[in-house]
């Protein structure tokens, strides 16, 4: 059975997208089947992964359709045709790693599935609404034996996002040391822990619908803090007090108003310090060549650096140190669940 982690935080610019695709490569790497979901409608995932065919995607026949949008359309739609599993895009450089693509429109759905979370459970059609990112996404791993799946989301608390988070198995939070990034994940400890407590008391009312809503607890991986110069091998002064306070609230405030909701595994997974998985610091010309050549920095060749001589032994050395800081969050999460 597939495991489904989200990367989530409602603050923008905390490189959601870039951590998802290092992460998914990483465990494909690592030779699990990786599905990586687009569910931002701004598709910088997508974009990502099919770089100049990206517009073509979208007109063809054969791939217009294939997509988180159209796949749940049955349900949205009341469609007598069940939710199938969709035609995904394999990376042409991770063999492991799959794209479930994302769509633009993607939040046209948003109106109904508030109604289908609010509304009065007569309604019995709005009952497979919720489920049926779930489905779509485990009749889709089922198709190519998918072990992990990472979804990626636009940086809002709507109610796909609340879907999303509702149906993973595991979150992770990717944060950068700022003001307002701290001030997010001080109204997440009370915001995602009312998401929990909004599915275990309503779960009855989906339980018989068709796409029904997992009865499951979505459980928190940790932070990545990244985003950041360093000076003389740490964080620069202006980011290091921000570091030590994200690291403070995570686990003096998030974690506690967290656990009462059992959103939490046993203590004895745990061996990073204050739940951070690592401090990723900024990636400077390599996201640059990463951006050129559709690939992680970690998976950037010595020729793909385009320098020589002192200049690219310096990136091969960053290069190495951003593969090694995330071979070790992949393998985390590995025996996470394993």
């Amino acid at each position: 059975m597939n495991k489904k982690i989200l990367l989530f935080n409602h603050k923008g610019g905390v490189s959601k997208t870039t951590t998802t695709l290092n992460i998914g490569w990483k465990l494909a790497e690592l030779g699990k089947k990786v599905l990586l979901i687009d569910a931002d409608p701004q598709c910088n995932l997508t974009a990502f992964f099919l770089n100049d065919d990206f517009d073509s995607y979208y007109d063809n026949e054969a791939t217009k359709k294939c997509n988180i949008k159209d796949g749940v359309a049955p349900a949205f739609e009341g469609s007598p045709n069940p939710i199938m599993a969709i035609d995904c895009v394999r990376h042409r450089r991770n063999e492991n790693l799959y794209l479930m693509a994302g769509h633009m429109n993607l939040s046209e759905l948003e109106a109904q599935l508030t109604f289908a979370l609010t509304a009065s459970m007569a309604l019995t059609g709005l009952q497979n609404l919720p489920g049926s990112f779930n489905d779509l996404i485990n009749k889709t791993s089922e198709k190519y034996s998918i072990d992990y799946v990472l979804i990626d989301v636009n940086p809002g608390l709507g109610p796909i996002n609340q879907v999303l988070f509702l149906i993973s198995d595991g979150f992770i939070i990717p944060t950068n040391p700022d003001l307002f990034c701290i001030i997010a994940l001080n109204s997440l400890s009370k915001i995602l822990p009312s998401w929990m407590r909004w599915k275990r008391t309503n779960i009855e009312n989906f339980r018989n619908a068709a796409y029904a809503l997992p009865d499951t607890t979505t459980k928190f991986i940790g932070t990545v803090i990244q985003r950041f110069n360093i000076r003389n091998g740490v964080a620069a002064g202006p980011y290091k007090n921000l570091i030590s306070e994200i690291r403070s609230i995570t686990n003096n405030i998030f974690v506690p108003a967290i656990t009462p909701e059992n959103m939490l595994f046993d203590q004895s997974k745990y061996t990073y310090e204050d739940y951070c998985l690592s401090e990723i610091k900024e990636f400077a010309s390599l996201g640059q060549r990463s951006q050129q050549y559709h690939v992680p920095v970690y998976a950037l060749s010595d020729d793909e650096l385009q320098q020589t001589g002192v200049i690219q032994d310096n990136l091969k050395e960053k290069r190495d140190t951003f593969n090694e800081q995330f071979d070790e969050i992949a393998k985390y999460i590995m025996q996470l669940y394993e």
